[in-house]
């Protein structure tokens, strides 16, 4: 009787109640990840582990988002006992992978100091891979990220932790905890370390097509420590050049690849990067507006841009209705979805599509209901009602949308 909750209902509100993860299949779920520990062995077991403390945290996630404080705490001791316990495992010890999630989760949880030692344990016992480490990177990216994001605006951001992060990272050695003051020179020796990695990794061409996954995930990385690096140490404008640079480099990479070898080599990873490196970017965009003044255009023309590539990104789509529900107009937004959806079989933008107009639908009643009570308005918001059932009508017809139960079911919410 669980299996049915445990696809993507999460997302519906029933009545007050959000749809969660039932019983049953949570217990499913929990079984699987048993059984299969005690068969796997070695790297097997370690990549499972993280798989399982990827998918606590995201229960950690939806309890935050749905604002349960109760059930959160009682989550969190489950979540923090399984991580402890994975990481006395003797293959698990040195897995910098796991000890990022271990202190994600503290994070997450507001335990801001806990996190904080794991993060410098983990460091230093990572050893002095510097740049070349494509863990030690992801492992000080994050770190820095989440610093970054307790910053209240970027001034005086130069002697912060985040830049002390990004800056011991460049320099090979042990690596130091944070003792409130960054120094000048050291900032300007990382500023060049970082220039050169990165012309380094975007100069060289990947020799098999696993050390093209590696090289990827590395260049990902790189990319991101160095424009958040800049972004806190010289400003926006700085780190947006960074993000184009990269891009640039990767598209012709890409395509120059195809054009070689004749075969699909190039097509490999060279986009997930590109993704991911648009990610970043649209990310810190994201965030410099909330702290600071700065145009909402960029941000638009970036996300316009990216998901014209990608039209199946979730994330990409969530910050583009995002920017969108800050404008009154509706018509742009409706057009780009328009055209993309006519030039992809993906089902992401009809989803979307059809969220941003139920958004604005709720927008619409709010007001138009304000101070009257339960009384609802005498004229009816038919418009919008109409064009949802529409677009339900079209994405059901579609050949993904035929298969999909969460469509179905998303439509015959909307019609109840």
């Amino acid at each position: 009787s669980g299996f049915n909750s445990i696809g993507h209902m999460d997302t519906m509100v029933r009545g007050r109640h959000q749809i969660g993860h039932c019983k049953e299949g949570e217990e499913f779920i929990q079984n699987v990840f048993s059984v299969l520990s005690q068969i796997f062995t070695g790297k097997d077991k370690s990549n499972l582990a993280v798989c399982w403390l990827q998918y606590e945290i995201s229960k950690v996630i939806q309890c935050l988002q749905a604002k349960k404080k109760k059930k959160l705490k009682a989550q969190g001791r489950k979540s923090k006992k399984l991580a402890k316990n994975f990481l006395k495992a003797p293959d698990n010890r040195n897995n910098l992978c796991l000890w990022k999630l271990y202190a994600y989760l503290e994070w997450l949880l507001g335990n801001t100091d806990d996190a904080r030692k794991v993060f410098d344990t983990a460091l230093c016992t990572a050893g002095t891979g510097g740049l070349k480490s494509a863990q030690l990177c992801s492992l000080s990216l994050l770190y820095a990220q989440l610093e970054v994001e307790l910053l209240e605006s970027v001034e005086g951001a130069v002697t912060s932790r985040a830049v002390h992060i990004l800056t011991k990272l460049t320099e090979n050695g042990p690596y130091v905890p944070y003792n409130g003051q960054v120094l000048s020179t050291n900032v300007l020796k990382a500023r060049k370390t970082y220039e050169h990695a990165l012309q380094d990794y975007l100069s060289k061409t990947p020799v098999s097509s696993q050390g093209q996954v590696n090289d990827t995930e590395q260049l990902v990385n790189l990319v991101g420590c160095y424009a958040l690096f800049q972004y806190l140490t010289v400003g926006i404008d700085a780190a947006v050049l960074i993000y184009t640079q990269a891009s640039e480099k990767l598209e012709a990479s890409g395509s120059q690849k195809c054009e070689n070898t004749g075969e699909d080599f190039g097509i490999l990873n060279f986009p997930t990067a590109l993704e991911a490196v648009t990610l970043l970017h649209t990310n810190l965009l994201r965030f410099h507006m909330k702290i600071s003044v700065y145009p909402l255009n960029p941000l638009r023309e970036a996300l316009t841009e990216a998901l014209k590539r990608y039209p199946s990104n979730q994330s990409l789509w969530r910050s583009y209705i995002h920017v969108q529900r800050k404008s009154h107009s509706a018509s742009k937004a409706r057009r780009f979805f328009d055209s993309v959806t006519r030039s992809t079989n993906s089902l992401e933008p009809w989803l979307f599509a059809i969220q941003a107009e139920q958004l604005r639908k709720k927008l619409t009643e709010k007001v138009q209901r304000a101070d009257v009570g339960e009384i609802h308005c005498t004229i009816p918001e038919t418009g919008l009602t109409n064009r949802i059932v529409a677009l339900f009508e079209h994405a059901v017809q579609s050949e993904n949308g035929t298969h999909c139960p969460l469509l179905w079911r998303m439509y015959l919410n909307f019609m109840v």
